[in-house]
């Protein structure tokens, strides 16, 4: 199994990132797929799903300012991020479950800083 992450890096307040997650080793179209974020200090937190019927949810803290979307055919599931805030800084990380079934890697993450 195979949780390949890109994108993040350093924005500015009000600005925008994307991060992108490449899977292989798994069924991807019948995964929800999610995205966490652990910042500095602090519990590792759920950010986004989209599940396997592209039905999506979002924590109140992102919910319009994130979206998530996931392409089966390249078994990828991207979250843009869109009015970055400075509480926005945190390692981010991409999640895959089915049933009982999970995939993640907590050690491979992908910063993402916001500066004021």
């Amino acid at each position: 199994v195979e949780l390949v992450q890109s994108g993040g890096g350093l924005a500015q307040a009000g600005g925008s990132l994307t991060l992108s997650c490449a899977t292989a080793g798994f069924t991807f179209s019948l995964h929800t797929m999610s995205w966490f974020r652990q910042a500095p200090g602090k519990d590792r937190e759920l950010v986004a799903q989209i599940g396997s019927d592209n039905n999506t949810h979002y924590e109140d803290i992102v919910k319009g300012r994130f979206t998530i979307s996931r392409d089966n055919a390249k078994r990828t599931v991207h979250l843009q991020m869109n009015n970055l805030k400075p509480e926005d800084t945190a390692v981010y990380y991409c999640h895959a479950q089915h049933l009982e079934h999970q995939f993640f890697d907590w050690t491979r993450g992908t910063q993402v800083t916001v500066s004021s």
